[in-house]
């Protein structure tokens, strides 16, 4: 296959996704979706801050663990 031919097959590959997601994301549908995945990225983000909370306290802990025993 050759350079120009795979250029033109990423750019029809390209547009057919772009065309895609457009129309998905301007459907009722779509909108839907999208309200969903920025809803469950929001939770994940939330569930994230959370662990590095509880892996600091924890770090935390143990340094005053090992201090204090030697």
């Amino acid at each position: 296959m050759s350079s120009n031919s795979k250029f033109l097959a990423g750019l029809l590959l390209g547009a057919a996704a772009g065309a895609a997601i457009g129309y998905l994301l301007t459907t009722e549908k779509g909108k839907e979706f999208l309200d969903d995945l920025k809803s469950a990225a929001a939770s994940a983000g939330d569930e994230v801050k959370s662990a590095i909370e509880k892996g600091k306290q924890w770090a935390n802990d143990f340094e005053e663990k090992t201090s204090s025993t030697t």
